[in-house]
């Protein structure tokens, strides 16, 4: 009975100080570190906010970028996507249309253990973002 009893507090006393994960902050920049499951160009920037007003934005590597979205606890989806038509090196390009391509079909989002933004589709691996400095 002392046993069950020593197990039940520890359990009760872990649970108690597990930290919640970070919320998803609206109107603050995250910085894409990997496109499902391929990590970035060397010095690529790609990021995006999601503004408060339903309207997503960022920098897709060559091109700005933006969509609107809609955001309901976990679920997220993105509208038509946008962006400005600069054109850079065929790599960088391919990387950013990746991305874009994406961003169409993400259906939820979570938090990592690392603090890390996950946004996930249907199926495959997620986009992964950490939050950006100021």
């Amino acid at each position: 009975m002392k046993s069950l009893l020593l197990t039940l507090l520890t359990a009760t006393l872990m649970t108690g100080c597990a930290s919640e994960p970070a919320p998803l902050k609206q109107d603050h920049g995250y910085v894409l570190e990997w496109i499902g499951e391929r990590p970035l160009i060397d010095n690529s920037h790609l990021t995006i906010t999601l503004g408060n007003d339903g309207r997503a934005y960022g920098n897709a590597g060559c091109n700005h970028w933006f969509a609107p979205y809609q955001l309901q606890g976990e679920t997220l989806s993105f509208g038509p996507v946008g962006s400005t038509r600069k054109m850079c090196a065929p790599a960088l390009m391919e990387q950013e249309h990746r991305f874009l391509e994406a961003l169409g079909n993400v259906q939820r989002w979570d938090i990592s253990p690392i603090e890390q933004l996950r946004l996930w589709p249907a199926q495959g691996k997620p986009l992964r973002f950490w939050l950006e400095e100021n």
